[in-house]
């Protein structure tokens, strides 16, 4: 056996010593930059184990009428989510939750699509959970890994369904809006507005959400909250102060018909603000609230009476009769006709125009008439040539210069442009060149043919007849500057406009309208019948009051009324109605009048306190005689 030489042991004792020593100071280096340098990052990731990020949902911005009713406020609700998780945890768990939340395979579906698309924020189960459902979860919290409760605020809209179009809804945010610049910063499940007032202004309503932290067990079971600094405390969306009138919009709800489709706007003639709007038939926004069910979907979408559809900002009509003060502002602003102004051919229940007979509303015929006698009769012969002195050209260039082609700039999201030809190249498109006449200018002129009106853009045309002839873009939330609208007007002297409002208070007093006439108050308007291919005439009525100083301008349209005197009386109440007078006879106003029944004709003379109507003898202006001339009407049955 060999001994090692001392210089051997001494050599392979330092090389021992050297490598323990190279081995302590990496591992010494190792612990100095884990727990010196690398502190903040391993800190971070030993939290981020250990604690949870909550989202806080900010309460959305209340919305007021003008007198500081509420619109849409915020209530306590509850929300069930899972902290994130394996997903075979989560499929566990949901298994658990299922039968107590009553979910089902597609609802276990969504809350792990859910938790795919955002893998670091909680799974949303439940957005508006029940309290007894709330109850029993939390009795089996110790058997739901990673269960989070949390009280928060839940949309609610106190008037339902009669402010529902014009307030809107709320709804989770999709993936192709946060695509969008304006939803890009909301989290997948936040809330946003989807329509209304809710839309047009979330970006005021919907506030700045917070966080809080958790600590969670290695089982992804709450342990506690974390310390309270750690939390950000959610900001509330600011206030939203609108033009409505509450009581006045209720009121306008209780008095339209049961199980009729239209639509009511009024507005402050001399600023633009809306002071209700209301669309039947309606819908529950609190529905949408927390998620709608499938069936009710299928419900609002399936009903052919569309009642999710805005009918004052998404459905035009033919104006009918109530474009009549339209074509009369044409003629006084070009000095084709004055007030006095007859036509050569008296009306005898139709015009023979060429080769087509062009019928009046009533058979009998008017006789002869004054541009005022015809407005308050609603006389169509006088305005068939009333159309044909203006000319088609004239016709188009100022109703597309007084905003009838385009929308009103109303500030909620969903308006449809009206529809009306911008030039003759319209008729050449669609019938051909050469293949229409100037016949097409009959049918113009009596809100027929070719034209097609919101409800809101109609009331805009009668806003101006009720104000300085300006016209003012609609608003529900007063803007910050004046719209550039305002430079619009009708070109018409201040003598015009006062002559067009004595002839459509003549309308009310003894016209077609006479129907809704109040003992305690003078209103100015116009009847409409549209012609419906699809079934009974739409009926329409605008109105304003008092004539002599407008506060208050009323559109209305019902559809399938035979005729505007049906509608009438529910202008006329609501008139009545927010100007505060004795409603005795609007009360017993009927809102229907039978299929067969007609206006009889006009009456002179006017009650006293309207000028009197008379018929003066003035020089006419003359028609083309070789297309026009008088046919007598047929005989009736």
């Amino acid at each position: 056996m060999s001994a090692f030489h001392p210089h051997q042991l001494d050599r392979r004792l330092r090389a021992a010593r050297t490598t323990l020593w190279i081995v302590l100071g990496v591992i010494s280096l190792a612990f100095f930059r884990t727990q010196i340098l690398g502190h903040g990052k391993y800190q971070l990731q030993s939290e981020t184990n250990r604690l949870r990020p909550i989202p806080l949902p900010a309460p959305r911005g209340i919305i007021f009428d003008r007198n500081g009713r509420i619109l849409a406020e915020n209530v306590p609700g509850y929300t069930v989510s899972l902290l994130p998780g394996p997903p075979a945890d989560l499929r566990r768990t949901l298994a658990l939750i299922a039968p107590i939340a009553g979910l089902d395979s597609g609802d276990i579906a969504d809350v792990l699509q859910r938790a795919r698309r955002a893998p670091h924020q909680p799974a949303l189960v439940l957005t508006d959970a029940p309290f007894a459902v709330v109850s029993a979860l939390e009795e089996r919290r110790v058997n739901l890994p990673g269960l989070l409760i949390q009280s928060e605020p839940k949309r609610y809209y106190p008037d339902s369904t009669i402010i529902a179009h014009l307030v809107g809804y709320v709804g989770e945010v999709t993936e192709g809006e946060r695509a969008t610049q304006r939803f890009a910063s909301v989290r997948l499940g936040g809330i946003i507005g989807k329509d209304g007032l809710e839309r047009e202004y979330d970006d005021t309503l919907r506030g700045a959400e917070g966080v809080r932290f958790v600590e969670v067990s290695a089982r992804g079971q709450m342990v506690r909250e974390a310390e309270p600094a750690a939390t950000l405390s959610p900001v509330s969306g600011a206030e939203l102060h609108t033009t409505i009138d509450l009581e006045l919009q209720r009121y306008i709800a209780s008095i339209f018909p049961p199980g009729r489709r239209g639509s009511v706007l009024a507005m402050n003639p001399n600023t633009g603000e809306i002071l209700a709007m209301y669309s039947a038939p309606g819908f529950d926004p609190n529905a949408f609230v927390g998620g709608i069910s499938p069936a009710y979907w299928r419900e609002l979408n399936e009903n052919p009476a569309k009642p999710l559809l805005d009918r004052a900002i998404q459905t035009r009509y033919p104006p009918g009769s109530t474009w009549k003060l339209g074509v009369a502002a044409m003629g006084l602003k070009r000095g084709i006709v004055t007030f006095r102004t007859h036509m050569p051919i008296p009306c005898r229940g139709g015009l023979q125009y060429g080769n087509r007979y062009f019928r009046c509303w009533q058979a009998r015929g008017h006789g002869a008439l004054s541009l005022t006698e015809a407005i308050a009769h609603s006389c169509d012969v006088y305005f068939y040539q009333l159309g044909i002195k203006l000319g088609v050209n004239t016709m188009l260039e100022d109703g597309t210069a007084w905003g009838f082609r385009g929308r009103t700039g109303v500030d909620v999201p969903g308006e449809i442009p009206s529809e009306y030809p911008t030039g003759p190249e319209y008729y050449d498109r669609l019938y051909g060149p050469r293949r229409w006449t100037s016949a097409v200018a009959l049918n113009l002129a009596i809100g027929q043919g070719e034209n097609a009106q919101t409800l809101i853009n109609m009331v805009r045309l009668y806003q101006q007849l009720a104000s300085d002839g300006r016209m003012r873009t609609p608003f529900l939330v007063r803007p910050a500057s004046v719209p550039a609208m305002e430079s619009v007007s009708l070109e018409l002297t201040p003598e015009q406009i006062a002559g067009l409002r004595r002839a459509m208070v003549a309308v009310v007093e003894q016209g077609t309208a006479r129907g809704s006439r109040l003992a305690s108050l003078t209103i100015a308007g116009k009847t409409g019948t549209s012609q419906n291919p699809h079934g009974p005439d739409h009926g329409s009525f605008i109105g304003f009051a008092p004539a002599e100083k407008p506060e208050i301008v009323v559109g209305a349209v019902i559809e399938f009324a035979q005729h505007g005197s049906a509608v009438a009386p529910l202008v006329a109440r609501t008139i009545a109605h927010y100007l505060g007078l004795d409603e005795t006879r609007a009360r017993s106003m009927r809102l229907a009048v039978p299929a067969d029944s007609a206006p009889e004709p006009f009456v002179i003379p006017m009650p006293p306190r309207v000028d009197p109507l008379r018929i003066i003898p003035v020089p006419v202006i003359p028609l083309p005689t070789d297309t026009v001339r008088a046919v007598p009407s047929p005989p009736t049955r």
